[in-house]
């Protein structure tokens, strides 16, 4: 079974797949899209969903380069900030999509609707490290001075 393609503004529904057939479906699309080079973004209908494709896609794909981007797990009203380690992941996500290091990126519909700040903010505001690499302190110094609109 194949995607069909969809002309803008028109609607196409299929029933869901049984069992991982619907991972084994957005594998294939997603290698499909991969040899054009372009990233496919997913739309789950839960969080529970988005993890269980991320763990399902790289059996069918080994290839594929997934990542999740969670949900802040709190609601608009919420008197409290979501937890640090979920905006380090999702900054840690973004950043591997600006970096062209993801090849399916899931969220669920919630997290989609969403607004995040341009990529050119985060480019010039986000820096990556990791232990045992050299720090090229020109380089970050450079991101971190020149203007967000020259990124």
């Amino acid at each position: 079974m194949l995607l069909p393609s969809i002309a803008p503004g028109k609607r196409f529904t299929l029933p869901r797949p049984t069992g991982s057939a619907d991972a084994l479906l957005l594998a294939r699309h997603a290698q499909a899209l991969l040899a054009q080079k372009k990233l496919l973004a997913i739309v789950t209908a839960d969080p529970g969903d988005s993890q269980r494709l991320a763990d399902e896609l790289p059996f069918f794909a080994p290839g594929l380069r997934v990542a999740v981007f969670p949900d802040w797990e709190t609601l608009p009203y919420d008197s409290f900030s979501p937890h640090q380690d979920l905006i380090s992941e999702r900054l840690a996500t973004l950043w591997r999509i600006h970096q062209g290091e993801v090849d399916v990126v899931l969220l669920p519909a919630t997290t989609a609707l969403t607004r995040l700040a341009p990529p050119s903010f985060l480019a010039g505001t986000t820096f990556s490290f990791k232990q045992k690499t050299r720090l090229d302190e020109a380089a970050l110094k450079h991101q971190l001075t020149r203007p967000a609109t020259a990124m």
